[in-house]
């Protein structure tokens, strides 16, 4: 089993799972990219899994299954060109691998992610509910919601890896520091983010630089009460208010 990111656009990452001649793609926001890399591996594409509905997620699914029509295509009910629909507690399988779909809504209302187990571990593919050192903006869902998914992920082995489909570690970073200005994991971060990709993630490293799951601590907190002029000692009023402190920045 082999995790090769293709880069689509400015920053996205289209993930390729590749096991022996088949391979799985998850959110092919374009098709080039990726016909031109299964061509040149000999790969057949078997699935595609869709995280959410944006068009660059979503752009090249009918292109490869033009080009692949046997190819399954799992995403949630609002994915028009999905094969099968799936949510929470679904689960697929992949070159004998278990796949868990978790519903992680925050950046949209119908959000999914989709846990591959491994024998090396876990391998969380996270759409824009997660990014390095960040996580992804509000449209259809809420900061609540939002808040909960990351804690979900939280709640995972520190070995976790994990795959965001956007390169912007390096601008999180910048946020992250402004949120942690004394902490160093984050300037060593920032210096190993000038050479891309910076992805997959394991969980122990987000722990370490991302702020969006560091809001239980005091710091933390202080700091993003003092920046956005909140009173509360509410965990997630604390998240909401530093999104939207990201938001701006």
């Amino acid at each position: 089993m082999n995790i090769h990111p293709i880069p689509a656009f400015c920053d996205n990452y289209i993930w390729l799972v590749k096991h022996q001649n088949e391979a799985v793609c998850i959110d092919p926001g374009a098709a080039d990219g990726v016909l031109a890399y299964l061509k040149q591996h000999r790969l057949t594409l078997s699935q595609m899994w869709i995280t959410h509905h944006h068009n660059d997620h979503t752009g090249g699914i009918a292109a490869l299954k033009q080009a692949f029509p046997e190819c399954t295509v799992y995403g949630n009910r609002d994915i028009t060109d999905a094969d099968i629909h799936v949510n929470e507690g679904s689960q697929l399988s992949f070159g004998g691998n278990t796949v868990d779909v978790w519903a992680t809504p925050g950046h949209t209302d119908t959000h999914l992610s989709y846990v591959l187990h491994i024998s090396d571990g876990l391998h969380v593919f996270c759409g824009d509910t997660l990014f390095s050192a960040g996580c992804g903006r509000v449209f259809t869902g809420t900061a609540a919601q939002l808040f909960a998914s990351l804690q979900r992920y939280n709640s995972l082995p520190e070995h976790t890896l994990f795959y965001p489909a956007h390169e912007y570690t390096a601008s999180n970073l910048r946020f992250a520091a402004h949120i942690e200005p004394d902490n160093a994991d984050i300037q060593t971060a920032l210096n190993e983010a000038r050479y891309i990709p910076t992805l997959p993630v394991s969980l122990a490293r987000e722990r370490n630089i991302n702020p969006f799951l560091r809001t239980g601590r005091t710091e933390t907190a202080g700091r993003i009460r003092a920046l956005s002029g909140i009173n509360s000692q509410d965990e997630v009023a604390i998240f909401a208010a530093m999104r939207e402190l990201k938001n701006r920045f």
